[in-house]
């Protein structure tokens, strides 16, 4: 596959703040692209970056094989952006507002109406058409906002924190509609986001710590080299457990054995039938794989009042 999206050394500093440190990236046409990290980790000074928001210190930015320095506004017009916070007018009808941003990218009315039925048909939007926007759900809100940001038809799709403040079902609303996007055009996502299980589908995942890349990889292969599995055991006896010789701690309704692989746990299974009767075996998951390479809790940190993200 194609590299979309490339950034090679980039660095970025407020005053004595570095808030980029020599951040290099390769994002594949049709990946979903995930960036990790607390507030002040570096994530939404990157896309502020790669919008055109912000200049950078130094560095190189290429996008749709486009020299940020060079071509800057034929690389706005492929890019859609969602933002934590809605940009659009509230007084205004969706319709209004959708067709508002579209004029802005010079597209006609023909376009419009034609752009306006190919989104309805991946998210459901014309039902929402005649309401004004802030009289809209948080969800309702949030599948507009991505109607906004692919409006003009775009080859990638930044969410930056797009679903901060949403309850889970709303949140899962509107990954829903992303992955419909996704599995229906191929678009690629860049995505930066706090809540770790929005990553367990990424094809990739890069986790920042104070401007740096810290560890990279698949969800899976994060998963592998930095976190464990566990077993746990019900309706068990703790001198059976004991027999084990493995560390392990009471939890409600049984036991917790740390293991460090699934084959670990396979072999102790096998060996143990009489013991294993009433089992299950978790994988760590990427709050895990986060805790362990920066040393930091995600959720307990995330209200961090960084000025710089």
């Amino acid at each position: 596959m194609e590299n979309i999206i490339e950034i090679k050394n980039l660095n970025k500093s407020f005053n004595e703040v570095k808030a980029v440190q020599n951040l290099s990236i390769k994002v594949k046409k049709g990946q979903l692209y995930a960036f990790l990290g607390l507030n002040g980790a570096g994530k939404s000074t990157t896309i502020s970056i790669m919008c055109g928001h912000l200049k950078k210190d130094s560095g190189k930015v290429f996008i749709n094989g486009e020299d940020l320095d060079e071509n800057l506004d034929k690389i706005k017009n492929t890019l859609g952006v969602v933002f934590q916070f809605s940009c659009l007018d509230k007084p205004l009808t969706v319709k209004e507002n959708l067709t508002f941003r579209a004029k802005l990218y010079g597209l006609t009315d023909l376009e419009i109406k034609k752009r306006l039925d190919e989104l309805d048909n991946l998210i459901n939007i014309k039902p929402l058409f005649n309401k004004v926007f802030e009289k809209l759900s948080g969800g309702e809100k949030r599948r507009v906002d991505i109607a906004r940001a692919l409006i003009h038809n775009p080859s990638i799709l930044i969410l930056d924190e797009p679903t901060t403040g949403l309850d889970p079902q709303t949140r899962k609303m509107v990954w829903n509609a992303i992955n419909t996007l996704r599995a229906k055009t191929n678009l690629t996502v860049f995505l930066t986001t706090h809540y770790m299980e929005e990553t367990s589908e990424a094809d990739y995942v890069v986790i920042l710590d104070k401007g740096k890349i810290v560890a990279e990889g698949t969800p899976i292969d994060l998963k592998n080299k930095y976190t464990q599995d566990y077993i746990y055991l019900y309706n068990t006896s703790e001198t059976q457990i004991k027999s084990l010789n493995l560390p392990y701690k009471k939890v409600v309704g049984g036991y917790k054995i740390s293991i460090p692989t699934t084959k670990v746990a396979t072999d102790l299974i096998t060996k143990n039938p009489k013991i294993f009767t009433d089992y299950e075996i978790i994988k760590g998951n990427m709050d895990d794989v986060f805790l362990n390479v920066t040393g930091k809790n995600l959720k307990e940190e995330n209200n961090d009042t960084a000025n710089f993200n």
